[in-house]
């Protein structure tokens, strides 16, 4: 029996790529919103050509990135330089609840659909503009992706090792931060609809999102004049604190002992060893002033044991500690599987095994429930058909056109 999602009923186009705002729009998807993804072969998503690809083979149809982020979405091939794609986005806007962009400042006012023509087509529609540093400002033309993002947020400057160059988050760290902030705004926005008859423009600085989270090192400049540089894998607050070597290839676990009474349980874990029991290790400031030492004298116990019995020993006697998890790992875990984090759906060119990326909460009366990330094009007949009420005659002289590609 079907289940009533939280958000049926709601209609979304998503206009974004990349990840900020697809992340989002797949969140509202997943929980039953009809989004449609509307895009172009002659501008491809990034995430659409970024590897790995499944099996090795180059297809715009299944890196991960695109899978993972797309869920329960249709998606809709519709080329907006040509004039009468803009005509179809019109009768899409005039469909929607919400529109969801990426773009860099003033395209949508280009292709004249700034937010006061849109409210003329639509006047309820929710309109979310996730440009990378806002609508307003010296740099609002700016153009950047997550990685450069990343660094412009500040925290390059406090990743890495004090005495060597600044390192990368591996990931964009913006991206993981702001889609949330997007999904957050779109429903304050929906809730406002509801109880007003009124919709919004909503203008998402993905900048200040991402620098939000670097608040205490912001609130420490302004009131002590200090600016936060990098401290490798240490802690002011905790020692011994940090990725230790265990035994097996490239393998680690963190540990961080934060008080006396887990400096006390850290060292019944290790045997009590004579060390332990050194004045130079007796408190958290002492500890801190010997660290070097002391993460030498911690790895050689970590290094006789695997990751994973490092961790099951710490975390028995109640130290926060955990195994520095590769990929291989993450897909193994028995935490996340039993959550059903990672799920196989059937894609229409990968078979039924498919990976895909699920959420990391759950609503108990209104599940999630997904479907497969979208091939390119996969839905245009229907979105324009069954969604718009298009006649077929149009939708084949259109198709004829070149409008849909």
């Amino acid at each position: 029996m079907s289940i009533e999602q939280a958000l049926q009923g709601v209609k979304v186009i998503d206009l974004a790529w990349a990840l900020t705002g697809p992340i989002a729009t797949k969140c509202l998807a997943d929980f039953g919103a009809t989004v449609v993804k509307v895009e172009s072969s002659a501008k491809l998503d990034i995430c659409r050509v970024s590897g790995p690809y499944h099996g090795g083979k180059p297809d715009i149809d299944t890196p991960p990135h695109f899978l993972f982020y797309n869920t329960s979405k249709y998606s809709m091939a519709l080329n907006l330089k040509h004039p009468k794609g803009l005509l179809v986005l019109k009768k899409l806007i005039r469909w929607a609840d919400v529109m969801v962009e990426s773009f860099t400042p003033k395209v949508l006012e280009k292709w004249g659909l700034e937010y006061k023509a849109l409210k003329c087509i639509n006047p309820n529609i929710i309109v979310i503009r996730a440009s990378v540093q806002g609508q307003e400002g010296p740099q609002a033309q700016a153009v950047s992706y997550g990685p450069i993002l990343t660094g412009l947020a500040g925290f390059y400057s406090t990743v890495g090792w004090p005495d060597r160059l600044p390192s990368t988050t591996g990931e964009p760290y913006t991206d993981w931060v702001a889609p949330w902030y997007v999904a957050a705004a779109t429903l304050a926005a929906l809730d406002y609809r509801k109880r007003t008859g009124k919709g919004q423009q909503i203008d998402l600085s993905q900048l200040e999102a991402a620098a939000s989270f670097l608040s205490p090192a912001i609130l420490d400049y302004v009131i002590n004049g200090r600016i936060k540089g990098r401290e490798g894998n240490r802690c002011s607050y905790a020692a011994p604190h940090g990725a230790y070597r265990c035994q097996g290839h490239d393998r680690w676990c963190v540990i961080a002992v934060t008080s006396d009474d887990e400096w006390e349980a850290f060292c019944n874990v290790i045997g009590n060893s004579e060390w332990t029991r050194n004045a130079e290790f007796a408190t958290l400031e002492a500890r801190k002033k010997n660290e070097d030492e002391l993460n030498k004298l911690v790895e050689e116990w970590t290094s006789s044991f695997s990751a994973e019995e490092v961790m099951n020993l710490m975390q028995a006697a109640g130290i926060p500690a955990g195994v520095v998890e590769n990929s291989r790992d993450l897909v193994e875990d028995h935490q996340l599987n039993h959550r059903g984090f990672l799920v196989r759906l059937n894609h229409q060119k990968i078979g039924p095994n498919a990976l895909h990326e699920s959420l990391s909460f759950r609503l108990s009366k209104t599940p999630h429930q997904l479907r497969a990330a979208p091939t390119l094009g996969r839905d245009t007949e229907y979105v324009c058909s069954e969604l718009l009420g298009m006649p077929t005659e149009e939708f084949i002289e259109l198709f004829n056109e070149g409008v849909f590609k």
